[in-house]
């Protein structure tokens, strides 16, 4: 079968370097799931690594042409292929309650929606691996203090420990996009429940960071009350602050009886 023809509205950059999709392959360590999910797996240049590896892979690919070639020449992905937007489906149809990992070399129109899902579904997911746009990647990872810190940063380090693998070129796609690519792997933590409300937490890292230039007393002023406001963490913009402190935060306004608005 001819290849597929990649399609500009599905975001599709076929990666094109063994290497480097052996690589990316490699990043997952393998560590409590059997079970492993490729996110638009397209002509399967990622897939037949994860396919020779220790676990059940399954691939799930919204595009119809690369959903026929993958059936045509990948066996080993028999009943394993799911036609299906990963945004959309209701991926526990395949996997129920059990564990599995999560891979790929994302769209990268989509590829925020992706992490903020694996998030939604931190509970079986102990392990996410994967390429992204480079300023992504290296925002998901990025420390407090820096401008690129935000919303994704403070959320997936709160849940997950997270690395920054390396940089690939953009002459290694076809079509090339017009940036590089980083890849990065989080590795859930072994105490991932935080103490704290967890939905309250959400609300209170996006409230700050949707008005991340000004100090939390302003831009978090909706969820705190006069008993607490005086307190010195509120002086501090959303930027200078770790998942740790944002674990404060929360908790501060939890025992001022303050809800989730």
């Amino acid at each position: 079968m001819e290849k597929v023809r990649a399609k500009k509205h599905l975001g599709q950059h076929f990666l094109n370097d063994e290497s480097v999709a052996k690589n990316i392959a490699d990043a997952l360590t393998l560590e409590g799931y059997t079970k492993v999910l490729e996110i638009g797996p397209g002509m399967g240049v990622l897939t037949k690594y994860l396919l020779d590896k220790p676990i059940e892979t399954f691939v799930v690919e919204i595009d119809k042409e690369s959903v026929v070639y993958l059936e045509k020449n990948y066996e080993k992905l028999h009943d394993h292929i799911i036609g299906e937007d990963f945004l959309k489906y209701n991926i526990k149809k395949v996997f129920n309650e059990e564990p599995f990992a999560i891979i790929g070399n994302f769209p990268y129109n989509i590829s925020t929606q992706i992490v903020f899902r694996t998030l939604e579904m931190r509970n079986q997911i102990p392990e996410f691996a994967g390429m992204f746009q480079k300023e992504v990647a290296e925002r998901i990872c990025e420390k407090k203090g820096s401008k690129a810190y935000g919303i994704l940063s403070v959320l997936c380090q709160a849940f997950y420990d997270v690395e920054y693998l390396f940089t690939v070129s953009e002459h290694v796609f076809t079509p090339p996009p017009k940036v590089k690519s980083g890849v990065m792997r989080m590795k859930r933590k072994e105490n991932y429940h935080l103490p704290c409300s967890e939905k309250l937490f959400f609300t209170v890292v996006k409230t700050a960071f949707n008005q991340r230039r000004k100090t939390l007393r302003n831009s978090i002023k909706s969820l705190i009350n006069d008993e607490i406001k005086d307190d010195e963490i509120f002086n501090l913009r959303p930027e200078q602050l770790g998942f740790e402190e944002f674990i404060t935060i929360t908790q501060k306004i939890e025992a001022y009886g303050i809800q989730n608005q």
